[in-house]
């Protein structure tokens, strides 16, 4: 393993054991990630980005089964650093060693983040005092400091606030506070702009931003907004029905999309320059991970499939060294269908817009 991950996902598979049946959320996810480098992980709801999200953080539910792969993660202790099997761990390990101190998250709603009965003071300096040798002093200046470096004016008087006292944003900032308490090296972002107005929105993505440059921190955002993800990520992973079907830096994603399923996301992105007067919805729903999938899981919502996409898995086709897709389309035996017209317009608006 090169020294410059941070994170490695191998052929990850989860199972959800439900009254209705076993469901095959996670199908043989593979991820990267290096150091300081925010990746994306897009997808409709129910794709399986949050589950991967969750069994990084080991805060998986108890019906849940890891039925194969590996989570390398880079941990850094404070003389070495040590690689280590984020799913060989038991729970309290994780909640001692990794919770808060290695990997934070920032999860979606920030009201149910946090305890409506504690102050916001304590709630920082919670974790502060969990993991290291801190006087309550100590912790209560690291909480101030904390409160300044995401942008909360009146810091002093904040940290005797309730999270009720506080607006949506703020809160926010407060749960991105709590998760760089302990200085992690990794932060996911699980949707965290979802509960917030557009102007509001636009100030967290350019604070985490902003934190990242300070701290060198790297970030995983998971999202299915991809005017978010062209705003902060490095590298995007498109996940459909519990698999990545493509993966590449932002340029090749935005610019070079090969999956039919990427074209629809990207076409369903809203657009001021067009004169479509109605905004393009992908046909047809996911499918029911209950039952286990022949072929392609996209074959039924896609206009451009192949008879063998209704028999075979694509496998990742290599595009370039960085980026790659699962779809029969790049097979070198198959129909050279090009991108949808109206999705080649958008992108040169695109391309001229950047």
């Amino acid at each position: 393993m090169q020294d410059n991950y941070i994170l490695r996902i191998k052929d990850l598979s989860i199972d959800f054991q439900t009254t209705a049946g076993i469901v095959h959320a996670i199908r043989g996810v593979d991820i990267d990630l290096e150091r300081g480098e925010t990746m994306a992980i897009v997808g409709e709801s129910g794709s399986g980005k949050s589950v991967t999200a969750k069994a990084i953080m080991g805060i998986l539910s108890n019906n849940a089964t890891v039925r194969s792969g590996v989570v390398e993660f880079h941990m850094d202790n404070e003389t070495s650093e040590t690689v280590v099997d984020l799913l060989k761990m038991d729970k309290k390990e994780i909640r001692q060693n990794i919770n808060g101190k290695q990997i934070a998250m920032v999860f979606q709603d920030p009201m149910t983040s946090l305890n409506p009965l504690m102050t916001i003071g304590k709630q920082i300096m919670e974790g502060v005092l969990w993991h290291y040798d801190y006087t309550k002093e100590a912790a209560y200046n690291r909480a101030l400091e904390l409160l300044e470096l995401v942008g909360i004016t009146d810091a002093k008087k904040r940290m005797k606030s309730y999270p009720h006292q506080l607006s949506g944003g703020m809160r926010q900032r407060v749960v991105i506070a709590i998760a760089l308490a302990c200085n992690p090296n990794l932060l996911i972002c699980d949707e965290p702009t979802t509960a917030l107005d557009v102007t509001i929105q636009a100030k967290i993505l350019e604070l985490i931003k902003d934190i990242q440059e300070k701290t060198g921190i790297s970030v995983i955002y998971i999202t299915h907004d991809l005017g978010v993800v062209a705003k902060v990520a490095d590298k995007v992973n498109v996940m459909y029905a519990g698999k990545i079907v493509e993966k590449g830096n932002i340029d090749e994603i935005f610019y070079e999309p090969k999956h039919p399923y990427t074209w629809a996301l990207l076409s369903a992105m809203p657009d001021l320059n067009t004169n479509d007067e109605r905004l393009y919805a992908l046909p047809g729903t996911p499918p029911n991970l209950l039952q286990e999938i022949k072929g392609d899981a996209f074959a039924p919502r896609n206009e451009y499939a192949l008879k063998i996409d209704k028999r075979l898995e694509p496998p990742m086709f290599k595009v370039s060294d960085t980026h790659f897709a699962a779809t029969w389309l790049l097979h070198p035996k198959a129909p050279k269908i090009a991108m949808p017209e109206a999705l080649q317009n958008k992108i040169q608006r695109m391309r001229e817009g950047a």
